[in-house]
């Protein structure tokens, strides 16, 4: 099983989820997709997006956000939101962890983010703006754990 671990909750753009998952190839991070999806995963949008890695994933996917979080409770958990306090890079992130991030249109539910201010976390970016691109701010995430580990196994 990967150390790092991306998670999408309830994704609606199949472009994101391909992006995402093309991230997840290049890093070696595991894709955990959280049911319910607004696209088919053989979406023909997702897969080009994800171009030919996709037999070099490793993907897990689940019925709910509840199902998803039983399973994982013992997990380093990590919830991304614009409503959190701590930047992302304020964290030390443990060698194995999750990224969890909310769908494109609502983000997580607010009431997760609030039980969870502890390991809840942002983006910095400019206060009049809504939000980055789910899938760059994936790669952000993604890419300040790596940093942080050394880029572990990556040239």
């Amino acid at each position: 099983m990967a150390d790092l671990n991306l998670v999408l909750v309830e994704p609606e753009i199949p472009q994101n989820t391909g992006n995402v998952a093309r991230t997840c190839a290049v890093t070696g991070a595991a894709l955990h997709l959280v049911k319910p999806m607004g696209f088919e995963i053989d979406d023909r949008k997702l897969k080009r997006a994800g171009l030919d890695y996709w037999d070099k994933l490793d993907i897990t996917y689940y019925d709910s956000l509840e199902q998803f979080l039983q399973i994982n409770r013992n997990e380093n958990l990590y919830f991304f939101s614009t409503k959190a306090h701590k930047a992302h890079s304020e964290i030390v992130y443990p060698k194995r962890c999750f990224l969890v991030f909310g769908k494109e249109t609502a983000g997580l539910p607010k009431a997760l983010v609030e039980e969870n201010l502890d390991r809840a976390v942002r983006i910095p970016m400019r206060d009049e703006l809504r939000c980055l691109n789910l899938s760059n701010s994936v790669a952000i995430g993604a890419y300040e754990v790596l940093r942080q580990l050394g880029y572990p196994e990556l040239s």
